[in-house]
C-alpha cells in the first residue's frame, strides 16, 4: 500500500506541482452559484482521461469534507487490483475566485496547486463534470455507483464539444458495484 501511496503523491505532485497551473482550460467555465456544503461529501468516479496517479486503479472514490482553514480535505481512494490494495492520496482545496464559483485550486503536496473546475453540476447535487488545468484531465463523478445513460452521453457530448478527446475516456466496468 505504502508503494501505491507513494506512486501517486509523487505523480500528483508532478501534475499539479511542475505544471502549477491552477487556471481553467479555455473554454471552460465553472458553475456559478456553487454550494460547497451541498458538494462535500463521498462522489465515485464514473469516467476519467487515463493519467499515471489513477493508472491500474478502479472503483475510485473522491470524499471531500471541511478543514479547520475553510478549506476542503480531499481524500482521493481506489483500488490497485495488479498489487491487490488500495490507494488513498490526501490533499486539500481551496477557492480560487470565490466561494459561490466551482473553481478550486487542490494540493496533494505543499504549495503545488493544480486546478479542479466543475463546469456542469446537477441541480440536486448528483453528478459533476470536472476538469483539471488544461483539456488532459477530466471527470464524471457522481453520488452513486452508476448514472443513467443519458447523463453518461451528454458527458461525453459536452466534453467532446470542448475539446476533450473523449475517445480516450475510461469508463467504470458496467454493473460492476464499487465497494469499501
Amino acid at each position: 500500500m505504502m508503494k501505491s501511496i507513494v506512486r501517486i503523491s509523487l505523480t500528483l505532485l508532478l501534475m499539479f506541482g511542475l505544471s502549477g497551473c491552477s487556471g481553467a482550460p479555455d473554454g471552460i467555465e465553472p458553475v456559478n452559484h456553487f454550494e460547497l456544503t451541498r458538494y462535500l461529501g463521498k462522489w465515485y468516479e464514473i469516467a476519467r482521461l487515463d493519467h499515471s496517479f489513477e493508472r491500474g486503479l478502479s472503483q475510485v472514490t473522491a470524499d471531500y469534507s471541511m478543514r479547520d482553514d475553510g478549506g476542503v480535505k480531499v481524500i482521493n481512494r481506489g483500488f490497485n487490483a495488479e498489487e491487490g490494495e488500495w490507494s488513498e492520496a490526501e490533499g486539500k482545496a481551496y477557492f480560487v475566485q470565490s466561494a459561490d464559483i466551482a473553481h478550486l485550486k487542490v494540493s496533494f503536496f505543499g504549495p503545488f496547486y493544480g486546478a479542479y473546475v466543475v463546469f456542469e453540476l446537477d441541480s440536486d447535487y448528483q453528478y459533476s463534470f470536472v476538469s483539471g488545468p488544461d483539456h488532459d484531465y477530466l471527470w464524471l463523478l457522481s453520488r452513486t455507483p452508476t448514472l443513467p445513460d443519458s447523463v453518461i452521453k451528454r458527458f461525453v457530448e459536452r466534453s467532446s464539444q470542448l475539446g476533450f478527446d473523449t475517445n480516450a475516456l475510461i469508463f467504470n466496468q458496467p454493473g460492476k458495484a464499487i465497494t469499501d
